[in-house]
């Protein structure tokens, strides 16, 4: 560019020469300044050429820098590599019994793919979705479907942001019973007596429709897997339906005549089989439908970490721990 600043001076100095006839010789000047011109072009294409080489090389540089370091990002944020020597941490939320008792089937297993498992106990069916979707966990287990999708659905109502949580694997049923409290039978149930059942929507609905398949109430129809005891059309008895949150239906099972209990909270109560007066049949509509799960935050399903955890808990040994350990109470669905 200072090369050409110089041509450019120079022009306007003979030109300012032969208007003013301060030379002896106007062609001879013409013939100068026209040659200068075209001096004055050939260097500044050759400048342009140059600049613009340099900038095109600034740019590829500049766009394969960005390229890379757009591809380590992407890398860094999807890409988790693991082994028995270099592991990862999974935290998994769980009701005491059966699944932390199942999942603590398959801490060595995982722990040799480079997976150490961290079981986190909860005693209610709230905290282990809000910490699942708020990362304070990886994973939990402790519900079926239909509890899922409802609270997905009532947390979207409130959070617009609210990450959808999924199932990753379908691992087992837990029949839903119903165990004796004050009274012995369900024949010699009396008027008023005072049934105990889950509060939230889904279990509550799945235990009305247990009541009322042993005939001991009648719901609305169509209501479903919505009832609720203010759906009941039909009770001749008069019967007291108190309604508990899920956790404290078997530890109130003394101040009630019967008590409609999740299998789980049956389990990690004391109850067995001898104190049940009724229950969902293994093989049942109801076996399908309710089969617990693992559930995972959507889009994360397909992770390596889940991959061999779906792989681990449905293994052969977690099904022969299942039949073995829990005789009925709790049934694998693989």
């Amino acid at each position: 560019m200072k090369r050409i600043s110089i041509l450019i001076c120079s022009v306007l100095l003979l030109t300012a020469m032969v208007l003013s006839g301060c030379s002896t010789n106007t062609e001879k000047a013409t013939a100068t300044v026209k040659a200068t011109v075209e001096s004055v072009a050939t260097v500044s294409k050759v400048e342009t050429a140059k600049d613009t080489a340099s900038e095109a090389a600034t740019t590829e540089e500049t766009a394969a820098t960005g390229s890379a370091v757009t591809t380590d990002e992407t890398v860094k944020e999807t890409a988790v590599t693991f082994s028995k020597e270099n592991p990862i941490t999974l935290k998994i939320g769980a009701s005491p019994v059966p699944h932390a008792e199942i999942l603590a089937q398959i801490k060595e297993p995982l722990a040799e793919k480079g997976i150490n498992l961290e079981v986190v106990e909860f005693t209610d069916y709230i905290q282990p979705n809000i910490a699942l979707e708020d990362g304070s966990l990886d994973a939990n287990f402790f519900q079926h479907f239909p509890y899922l999708d409802d609270f997905n659905k009532n947390q979207k109502k409130e959070n617009a942001d609210w990450t959808t949580l999924v199932p990753l694997v379908y691992v087992h049923f837990e029949p839903m019973g119903i165990y004796k409290g004050k009274t012995a039978s369900l024949d010699a149930l009396k008027e008023g007596a005072k049934i105990a059942v889950p509060n939230d929507p889904t279990n509550e609905a799945r235990a009305l429709l247990l009541l009322e398949a042993n005939g001991l109430l009648k719901i609305a129809e169509g209501k479903g897997l919505e009832a609720t005891a203010k759906d009941i059309v039909d009770n001749p008895k008069k019967f007291e339906i108190v309604e508990l949150e899920a956790a404290q239906v078997a530890l109130s099972i003394q101040d009630v005549d019967i008590a409609v209990v999740n299998g789980n909270y049956a389990l990690s109560s004391g109850l067995t089989q001898a104190d049940i007066l009724a229950q969902e049949s293994s093989d049942s509509e109801a076996a399908k439908k309710y089969a617990n799960l693992v559930a995972v935050r959507e889009g994360e399903e397909d992770l390596l970490q889940f991959v061999l955890l779906k792989e681990a808990i449905t293994s052969d040994a977690v099904k022969k721990f299942i039949e073995e350990k829990y005789k009925g109470s709790v049934a694998p669905v693989f």
